[in-house]
This record gives structure tokens, C-alpha cells and sequence, in this order.
């Protein structure tokens, strides 16, 4: 990987780095002893400011000055990500050394423009995405075809960066794995999954793609070489059509929360199955009457562990449908009253992560009713009416914990340190 650090904040040159780039907006002059491998880029300032002598590139942004010097002309655009044909076309025109485009990207299809445009450019080029799920192409130096790639030091110039030394440790070659969903400002998997990778010395990054559909979402896990990506509301169902085969775990519950890139051909697993079972070890499910609250992919695997473990199973949602259909797949009852009679209550849906109402009225729990709500990381509502009626309560930390660590062993093959992500997570 070839990084070239860039400074957003006029702090002393970084001893080491393979390439600078300083930045007029904020330098007030060119520092001395820049290389040929350098870049200054102007950032709309008076290019007389370029010191004669200097023998690096320069961006000149859009315009068309200083011809005869060394130049990279870059397009931004801070509001979206062009197709590939319109990238093509606005980096092919012109005689500079280097073209460079940089864009808001928001989706799974925004970067796979940036990809196909990478591949379809017949000029040396920097294409780059802005943004959170824009960092992979950050990263993926020698997949896009890259010149260089840019890493911070001081304070970031663009949202979405590394810093230099970070860039310069991962290398081209690193792991890449993630999480899919939308929203995703509230997930704990990249702490908790970076702390496993860090303890079993895996050199890589657990990056958030927050997308708001899955169009191209196959295309952007093979051509990024993404090895795996757990996948979460809303999500686990619609992945499926994306995916070349399902574990037969995955196949029963009929959603999917993790996807394994095994060399291009994507293998979709359940690991959440295996987390609602860690999180109620010791209880006597087969003796238990349980209510599930929702119909989503979540809800799916918590009704299949349950009915797999001999619980009586209810299921109520807000989708009437969806729950007649959960019921008949999985020999489930259909609810649509309270909580009375159940030994144990589990909230699937993302009430408590976002505004909402239960589909269940809560409010009549009692002490003997063991609660298990999936949202982690803050009260709800839910734990807090059953913590202060005296039921045993669980929030979806220890769930998160174990899917977490099943994901693990099939990104990489070996097992995770558990302690570790738990101490993350908390």
C-alpha cells in the first residue's frame, strides 16, 4: 500500500512517510524539503504559491492552471457518487498526470461504481468514496487500481479516513469484515469484533457498510474482497437472495445474520440461533411457555431455538401476516394479548433501540416471568418495568457476545477471545 499522508492541521512533516501531501487551506506557504512524490494541492488558493523548484505533483482541483507542471486535476462531489460512466468520463478529459475523484458514497451500488469505474479508466487515477462505508476504498489501494491512498495525520481532511500510520499498518492486504444494516449508529460489533481480531493477531479492520437497500450487495463483497459481514435489521431475510448457499440451520430459521466470502462464492449462516440458546443456558426451555415479540429475522431464530429446545412458542407483532406465516413454518401460536401465563418474555423487535410500542402489552409481568429483551447497550423500557417488578432480565449483551464469537470462528477459523470482545462490548 502506498499511503501519502495528508495534513489537516499544519503540524510538522511526518517523519517516514512515503508521500505528503500539503494542503493550501492549510499551510499558508509550501514547507521545505517535499520530494518529487509529493503533492500540493491548492484548495482554490493562488497557485503562484507553488514554488518554482518544486518537482511533485499538483492539485489543481477542477481548473486548468499550471500546465506544463506535474498536475492532478480531482473532481469532488459531496452530494453523491456519479455512475461509473460519468466518472469515467469526467477523469478521462485532459493531459494530467494524474485523475482524481473523490465522492460521497452512501450505498453497496455507490462503491461498486467507484469499482467498475476503477476498472473501466485507462489512465492512472485516485478514485476514492467519502464517508463511513467509503473507508474500504481507502483500504482497497490495489483493488480500485489506485496510485496512492491517503492517511491522516494531525486531524482528517475527509470523513471516512485513516490515519497514516494505521493505513501503513494494515497494507494492502489486510482482512476486511463488517456489518450490513440500517441504521447502524447504535452497533457494538466493530469494538467488540476488533478486540478478537486484535487478541488473536489478525491484521485487519471490522467496517460499518450502514446501507439503506441491498442493491449489488454480492458485488461488492467479491470485488472489495471482503471476507465476511454479519448482517442485521432490516436485513437478514432479504440477504438471502444474494447469497450462493445457506448453512441448513440458516436454511430452517429462513433469515441469515452472517455471510462468508470462501473465494468468491458467498455462504450464509445463523449464528444468532446460537446466541439466544448461550443467553438462556440453565433455563428449562422445555418446560417453558415462551412469548416472542416481532416477526423479523431476529424473531425467526429465537422462535426456531425455542421450538427446537421444547418450548411452547407464541409469537405477537405488529404484521399480522408475518406472524400467521412465522407460526405455520415454525408450529408457533399466534398472540395477540399480554404477557399473562408466559415464563418468559423475548423482545425481537428493535423497540428500545428506536421509538415504538411493544406488540405485547408489557405492563401486567410479574416476578416469576423471566424477561429477555435483544437491544443492548441502554435500558429499555422492557428491562426497566421487569427489573423493578423483580424478573429475572437479560439484555442482548450475552447474545451479541456468543453470535458474535460463532461469526468469528467462520470468518477465520479458529476461536475468538471471548473475554475480550465481552470487556469491549461493556
Amino acid at each position: 500500500m502506498r499511503v501519502c499522508t495528508t495534513y489537516g492541521s499544519p503540524v510538522p512533516l511526518r517523519k517516514g512517510a512515503e508521500m505528503h501531501e500539503v494542503r493550501l487551506d492549510v499551510f499558508d506557504e509550501v514547507p521545505p524539503g517535499l520530494g518529487p512524490e509529493s503533492v500540493v494541492t491548492l484548495c482554490g488558493k493562488d497557485p503562484s504559491l507553488v514554488p518554482e523548484g518544486f518537482q511533485g505533483l499538483v492539485d489543481v482541483g477542477e481548473s486548468d492552471v499550471l500546465r506544463g507542471r506535474r498536475r492532478i486535476r480531482s473532481f469532488h462531489d459531496f452530494s453523491r457518487t456519479p455512475s461509473s460512466e460519468e466518472i469515467v468520463s469526467m477523469l478521462s478529459s485532459g493531459d494530467q498526470e494524474v485523475s482524481k475523484g473523490a465522492f460521497a458514497a452512501g450505498s453497496f451500488a455507490d462503491l461498486c461504481s467507484i469499482l467498475d469505474a476503477s476498472r473501466a479508466l485507462g489512465r492512472r487515477h485516485v478514485l476514492l468514496g467519502m464517508g463511513e462505508i467509503g473507508m474500504v476504498t481507502r483500504i482497497r489501494q490495489s483493488v480500485l487500481g489506485n496510485e496512492f491512498t491517503f492517511g491522516y495525520q494531525g486531524e482528517p481532511t475527509a470523513p471516512g479516513q485513516l490515519s497514516a500510520e494505521e493505513m501503513e499498518s494494515l497494507g494492502d492486504g489486510c482482512e476486511i469484515v463488517g456489518i450490513v444494516g440500517h441504521p447502524l449508529s447504535h452497533t457494538r460489533s466493530p469494538v467488540m469484533q476488533e478486540a478478537a481480531m486484535r487478541a488473536a493477531g489478525i491484521n485487519g479492520r471490522y467496517l460499518v457498510f450502514d446501507s439503506p437497500d441491498l442493491d449489488r450487495f454480492e458485488d461488492f463483497v467479491r470485488g472489495y474482497g471482503v471476507r465476511g459481514v454479519n448482517v442485521t435489521i432490516p436485513y437478514k431475510r432479504d440477504v438471502i437472495d444474494q447469497i450462493d448457499s445457506l448453512s441448513s440451520t440458516a436454511e430452517a430459521v429462513g433469515a441469515v445474520n452472517t455471510v462468508v466470502n470462501s473465494g468468491g462464492r458467498l455462504e450464509g449462516f445463523n449464528t444468532d440461533v446460537t446466541g439466544v440458546v448461550r443467553t438462556l443456558e440453565g433455563c428449562p426451555l422445555r418446560e417453558w411457555k415462551a412469548l416472542v415479540m416481532g416477526s423479523g429475522g431476529a424473531a425467526r431464530s429465537a422462535v426456531y431455538a425455542l421450538s427446537d429446545a421444547g418450548s411452547e412458542v407464541h409469537v405477537s407483532g405488529r404484521n399480522r401476516d408475518a406472524v400467521k406465516r412465522l407460526c405455520h413454518e415454525f408450529g408457533a401460536h399466534a398472540h395477540s394479548g399480554g404477557t399473562e401465563g408466559f415464563d418468559l418474555v423475548v423482545n425481537c423487535t428493535p423497540v428500545g433501540l428506536v421509538e415504538g410500542i411493544y406488540p405485547s402489552d408489557v405492563s401486567s409481568l410479574r416476578p416469576e416471568q423471566h424477561v429477555f429483551d435483544m437491544v443492548y447497550g441502554r435500558s429499555t423500557s422492557l428491562l426497566d418495568l421487569a427489573r423493578s417488578r423483580g424478573c429475572p432480565a437479560k439484555d442482548g449483551t450475552d447474545m451479541l457476545v456468543a453470535q458474535g464469537a460463532e461469526s468469528f470462528r467462520l470468518w477465520f477459523g479458529r476461536d475468538p477471545d471471548v473475554r475480550a470482545m465481552r470487556e469491549a462490548v461493556l
